[in-house]
């Protein structure tokens, strides 16, 4: 149905706070690069109404710090923006302070928490190749 994937990669140690705090912020960087994934509002059957959410499955995996160091450096030759997440930004507290943070380390030297790319389905399937499915 869909001609891209939506693939976010988590670091296969994290605390399960962790994986949920990196996939949410991860999420929401896919959603702000492409906002036409952003469906319509639900309703329930009393006529409340509920935030829209992406139109597109997302696709988790793990994977180890070598390995998503290689899907980083995947996603860079193949020109594909990307969310990242590095380890110090579970320090921070705001926006800010995460691109403060963030901006300290070249994509060598950080240590990826978690990534998440829209690519087009062979692409993004080439990139993530190696992770697992998350469980």
């Amino acid at each position: 149905m869909f001609d891209t994937k939506i693939a976010i990669v988590l670091r296969d140690d994290l605390a399960p706070w962790q994986e949920l705090n990196v996939t949410a912020f991860l999420m929401s960087g896919i959603a702000a690069q492409y906002p036409a994934i952003i469906g319509e509002a639900y309703r329930d059957a009393a006529g409340n109404v509920y935030n829209p959410m992406s139109i597109q499955p997302v696709v988790v995996l793990s994977a180890g710090q070598e390995m998503l160091r290689t899907i980083h450096r995947r996603s860079l030759e193949q020109q594909v923006t990307a969310s990242a997440y590095i380890e110090e930004m579970f320090a921070t507290g705001h926006d800010a302070a995460n691109r403060e943070v963030f901006a300290q380390f070249s994509p060598e030297g950080a240590r990826l928490v978690g990534l998440a790319l829209r690519a087009g389905k062979k692409i993004a399937d080439k990139i993530t190749k190696g992770a697992k499915m998350h469980i």
